[in-house]
């Protein structure tokens, strides 16, 4: 391994007004600086710096340069900036659904094959499934919780922070509920994700990329052209490999996951609309589409539109 020569960090904190002037000595063009000090003052530079970094020149070796590129401005990245935020808002409400559509899939199971404590049983589980480890991570959920409900149970009934799994599945995070189903017995496994149309252990991998990218959301973090750390397997059939869908790290395979995924569900075409009117405008552009992994006709992809294996 390379050793690396590190120096001491000696950049100073700017005023807006000077984060402005820096932009501007750099080539951003800037409509009205008053707005712009506006909203540096209320998003941030560090923050904004991630929408405005596409549209720096690159050298011919691809090495990212300061100056930006000519046409490039200040409206163009906050406009990027509101749009990522949209986009973020779209995939919360998406995993919510889902989310809730599993809970309630793995709550009736559970509680009619196990009953109401069952969840509770490391006899239940597959022998592998680290059951102690998860059921410790699920009671600290339980007592943190600041729920009516966990309070009047805590309250009324002996074994607390043991839940009935009809109250447990309404507190526990959506990491808990992947790990949960992760964790199911074979049989068990297949009676919950039959639902979804997709085989258990692809369910578990979308889960565990979905806990990902709903953390992402929720730490208001950028989303559009971010390469995800976490990443589906690449299986199925045509329409979820290349060229069809150009890649599985980006933005657009989540979506696809989200759409089938709720149309499993019964619902997600008015979420798709909302989705092709946030989209349209910016998958126009082919760098900002090409940024998001999405191939040149999305709107007919097979799995956009329903016409799936």
């Amino acid at each position: 391994m390379a050793i690396l020569h590190r120096v001491p960090y000696t950049k100073p904190a700017l005023t807006f007004e000077q984060q402005l002037e820096h932009l501007q000595a750099r080539g951003l063009e800037v409509t009205s600086p008053v707005r712009a000090i506006a909203t540096l003052a209320s998003i941030s530079y560090y923050r904004l710096s991630g929408y405005w970094y596409p549209m720096r020149q690159r050298a011919p070796g691809g090495e990212v340069l300061n100056e930006f590129e000519p046409g490039a401005t200040f409206d163009s990245a906050v406009g990027l900036y509101e749009f990522d935020r949209q986009l973020r808002l779209l995939v919360l409400d998406a995993i919510e659904r889902v989310e809730v559509a599993l809970r309630t899939v793995v709550t009736y199971h559970l509680g009619h094959r196990y009953g109401a404590l069952g969840h509770e049983n490391a006899t239940n589980f597959h022998p592998r499934f680290e059951h102690a480890a998860w059921l410790a991570k699920l009671h600290d959920e339980v007592e943190r919780s600041q729920d009516a409900f966990v309070t009047h149970y805590q309250r009324t009934y002996e074994g607390f922070p043991a839940l009935p799994i009809w109250m447990v599945t309404e507190v526990m995070s959506l990491g808990s509920l992947s790990r949960l189903v992760r964790g199911l017995k074979p049989n068990d496994k297949r009676d919950v994700t039959a639902g979804f149309n997709l085989h258990p252990k692809r369910l578990e991998d979308w889960l565990h990329v979905l806990t990902y990218v709903r953390n992402v959301c929720a730490h208001h973090s950028r989303l559009w052209n971010r390469e995800l750390a976490i990443r589906p397997d690449v299986k199925g059939g045509a329409e979820w490999l290349p060229p069809v869908t150009p890649r599985n790290d980006r933005i657009f395979y989540t979506l696809l996951m989200l759409r089938h995924l709720q149309r499993c569900s019964g619902n997600g075409d008015e979420w798709a609309k909302a989705c092709e009117a946030l989209l349209d405008p910016v998958t126009s552009i082919d760098r900002w589409r090409i940024a998001m992994g999405f191939p040149n006709e999305w709107l007919s992809h097979p799995v956009w539109m329903g016409a799936t294996r």
